[in-house]
């Protein structure tokens, strides 16, 4: 698959080869901000893989190096909350995978190009799953899912 900038979701696949979900909207997430984990050429980070933020993921993203919690309007960064749904680096995730604190994954948003260094079982071993808990929520309180 090459590496395009895209217009909408759909022109993308995802793991489970199925079109590409959004991962978030509140906030707005994707390299682009248009809510979509998409692979670009333009990205070096790689933004392609949907996860589901958690506390100890937003920790261990800090002590890296790569705050997550603080806002950064001139970013259009918002700061991150635990439940909040992110385009995370793919190194990140797989540096967090490797110390134990890789944040839930949700397939369906999350890029397939991200399985050329990830495999599908190993994601599939961190799926979000929304009857777990409360699950996400949106900023306002209602519930995402």
């Amino acid at each position: 698959m090459s590496r395009g900038n895209g217009t909408s979701g759909t022109d993308e696949r995802n793991v489970l080869g199925e079109s590409l979900s959004p991962c978030g909207t509140d906030p707005v997430t994707g390299f682009a901000r248009d809510g979509y984990c998409r692979r670009r050429f333009d990205d070096p980070g790689r933004h392609e893989l949907c996860a589901v933020m958690t506390a100890e993921f937003l920790e261990y993203s800090r002590a890296q190096g790569n705050d997550l919690v603080t806002p950064r309007p001139a970013l259009e960064f918002p700061g991150l909350e635990p439940g909040d749904r992110w385009c995370v680096c793919v190194p990140r995730w797989i540096e967090a995978h490797e110390a134990g604190v890789a944040p839930p994954v949700v397939l369906a948003a999350t890029n397939e190009a991200v399985l050329d260094e990830v495999p599908l079982a190993t994601l599939r071993a961190h799926e979000y799953d929304p009857d777990e808990g409360d699950g996400p929520t949106s900023r306002d309180g209602s519930s995402s899912t």
